[in-house]
């Protein structure tokens, strides 16, 4: 004879074993979720330091080698590894304004990730990372 608390010890085993999985998977997703927002942060951090260091440049030329170095810096700050270079795509047409009116400085940033550390976990391939912002050049700087 089986009592009634037998069988319902042995249904929560079951159901137990059936939910853990799903449980476990929606913790690993959610971890991904944020490891994601936290890596594209970084790209809009990349993009900012390279915007803002390129705006603080006196000419054309050193606003664009500038802006390539902050953005490698921030990436490797931000212990993101890109599978290929970063790629700094630099508008730096704002030089060619004349000096008393406004101008800017507008940078893209676009670095294809390595999986592995966006996600902690150990998962194969590439993710990619984009984001531009754009610094005011300063109105009343000579600019060459």
């Amino acid at each position: 004879m089986i009592r009634r608390g037998d069988r319902a010890a042995g249904a929560i085993a079951v159901e137990l074993a059936i939910l853990t999985p799903a449980v476990l998977a929606f913790f690993a997703s959610a971890l991904i979720a944020g490891r994601y927002a936290i890596a594209k942060q970084a790209a809009d951090a990349a993009a900012f330091d390279a915007a803002r260091t390129a705006s603080l440049a006196r000419n054309a030329r050193d606003a664009t080698v500038r802006a390539q170095t902050a953005a490698r810096d921030s990436f490797d700050a931000q212990g993101i590894t890109c599978r290929t270079p970063v790629v700094v795509d630099v508008d730096v047409s704002g030089f060619g304004v004349p000096v008393g009116q406004p101008a800017s400085v507008r940078v893209t940033v676009t670095c294809d990730a390595e999986l592995r550390d966006v996600a902690i976990l150990d998962l194969p391939g590439v993710i990619r990372l984009s984001s531009s912002f754009v610094s005011p050049l300063d109105t009343y700087r000579t600019r060459s």
